[in-house]
C-alpha cells in the first residue's frame, strides 16, 4: 500500500507500463486517432523507449520488477524485437521478482495473433485481448475490425501459445437483454480463460458514443438495467470460480493481473512512452502525449517527461482509497498518510449494508459496488 511508496527499499514491489502510441485504426473511444501511421522507424522507436526506460531506472533504482505490461495504440504489432529488447533492459536495469508477470494488449485480429509465439519468445507471458462482445453487430456498433469467428480464433491461438490469457467484454449495450447478456457471457465462460476484464458500456465525453448521444441516437445507460446485469454477472462468475476480485476483473485465485492490482493497491509503478503516466514516490510522472513532442523532449534531456509533480499526503490518501476500494479486499486506512474518512459516514452506511469495517480494514460490500462512486462522496472528509 501507500508505505511502499513513500519509504523505497529493495524489497519494494515496482510496475513497469510501457506505452507504444501507434493504432493501425481508428478507434470510437481512443483519444489516440492522430497516432494512426502506416509505417514507423522501428529501429528509432526502439532505442528512444530504451533511453527513456534507462532514465526511469535511474531515477526508481533498486527496486524489482514485478510486472510489465506493454500497452497504448496496438502494442501487439511492436516488433518482437522491441519487446525482447526492452524486457532484457528492464531486467537489467531492475531485476525481475519470482514469476514476473509480463503482459501485452492484443486486438484479436488473425494478423496479430500470427505475432503471438515471436512475443512469447521474445518474453510475454500474459495477454490481454480487446474481445468486447461475441456478436457481430455488437463489434460494428462498438466500432471493431474484427469479426466474432476472427476474434474467437485469435484467442485459440493466445491460448495455444501463453501461460496465462485475459479478455475483455463490454455488457449493457443498446439492445442488449438480460437473457441476451446471459447467453453471451456464458459462452465466453466456456473457454476456459483464467481472468475476463467485464465492463459496462459507458458514455465518455470527447468519444463518438458520445457525440451519439448528445444527437439523440444513442440512449444513456440506464442504470438499474445496469445493476441487473451487474449481478447477474457477479452470479455466473462466481458459479465457475472466477469471482470479481475487482469491481469489473474476475480471475481463478491466483490468476488475478498482477500488474494491475499494483494501481490499485497504490504501488508505485513506471510509466515510459508517449502519453505514459508514472508514480515515483511521492511524485507524479506525465510523459509527452504526442509521438513528436515525445522524441523531441528525449533528444533534448534524455526523458519524455513533460510534467513531474509532487502529490501532497492527501492527494495520495485520496487517491489509494479512491483506487482501494475498487478491490473485494478493500483499503487499510491504517496505511493512508494522513485521514480521508468520515467514521460516521462509514459508520451509517455500513448500517445500510453497503460498507464493511473490520478495524482499519474497510471495504465495499457486494451491493456497494453498484454505488461506488457515491459512497467514495459520502466517506471522504471535506
Amino acid at each position: 500500500m501507500l508505505k511502499q511508496v513513500q519509504h523505497h527499499g529493495e524489497s519494494d514491489p515496482l510496475a513497469l507500463y510501457v506505452h507504444w502510441p501507434f493504432c493501425v485504426s481508428k478507434c470510437p473511444y481512443c483519444d489516440f486517432n492522430s497516432h494512426v501511421r502506416a509505417s514507423v522507424d522501428q529501429e528509432a522507436w526502439r532505442a528512444a523507449l530504451l533511453r527513456d526506460l534507462a532514465h526511469e531506472a535511474h531515477e526508481m533504482a533498486g527496486r524489482r520488477l514485478t510486472s510489465i505490461f506493454f500497452g497504448g495504440g496496438t502494442p501487439s504489432l511492436m516488433p518482437p524485437e522491441t519487446v525482447a529488447a526492452l524486457i532484457e533492459a528492464a531486467e537489467r536495469h531492475w531485476g525481475f521478482a519470482d514469476g514476473i508477470e509480463i503482459t501485452l494488449e492484443a486486438n484479436p485480429s488473425s494478423v496479430e495473433a500470427a505475432r503471438f509465439a515471436d512475443l512469447a519468445v521474445a518474453g510475454v507471458n500474459r495477454v490481454s485481448l480487446g474481445l468486447q462482445a461475441l456478436d457481430d453487430e455488437a463489434l460494428r456498433f462498438l466500432g471493431r475490425a474484427h469479426a466474432v469467428a476472427e476474434g474467437l480464433a485469435a484467442l485459440d491461438t493466445a491460448q495455444s501459445v501463453f501461460k496465462r490469457v485475459s479478455f475483455d467484454l463490454i455488457y449493457a449495450r443498446p439492445g442488449q437483454s438480460e437473457a441476451d447478456w446471459r447467453a453471451e457471457l456464458g459462452r465466453a465462460l466456456s473457454f476456459g480463460t483464467g481472468h475476463l476484464s467485464l465492463y459496462q458500456l459507458t458514455i465518455e465525453p470527447g468519444t463518438r458514443f458520445a457525440a451519439l448521444a448528445a444527437k439523440g441516437e444513442l440512449p444513456h445507460p440506464d442504470p438499474d438495467y445496469g445493476a441487473a446485469l451487474y449481478e447477474l454477472t457477479q452470479e455466473m462468475t462466481e458459479a465457475v470460480g472466477l469471482p470479481a476480485y475487482e469491481i469489473s476483473n474476475h480471475a481463478r485465485p491466483g490468476e488475478e493481473s498482477r500488474h494491475n492490482l499494483a494501481y490499485w493497491r497504490y504501488q508505485s509503478y513506471a510509466g515510459v512512452g508517449p502519453g505514459a503516466h508514472g508514480r515515483r514516490g511521492g511524485k507524479a510522472t506525465q510523459r509527452h502525449k504526442k509521438p513528436e513532442n515525445w522524441l523531441k523532449a528525449l533528444e533534448h534531456s534524455g526523458h519524455g517527461i513533460v510534467e513531474e509533480s509532487d502529490i501532497t499526503p492527501r492527494e495520495q490518501a485520496l487517491e489509494a482509497l479512491l483506487m482501494g476500494l475498487r478491490l473485494r479486499q478493500g483499503v487499510d486506512l491504517a496505511c493512508l498518510p494522513v485521514p480521508v474518512v468520515d467514521a460516521q459516514a462509514v459508520a451509517r452506511l455500513s448500517g445500510e449494508g453497503l460498507l464493511i469495517q473490520e478495524g482499519t480494514l474497510l471495504r465495499v460490500t457486494p451491493a456497494g459496488m453498484l454505488l461506488l462512486d457515491a459512497i467514495l462522496a459520502e466517506i471522504v472528509l471535506g
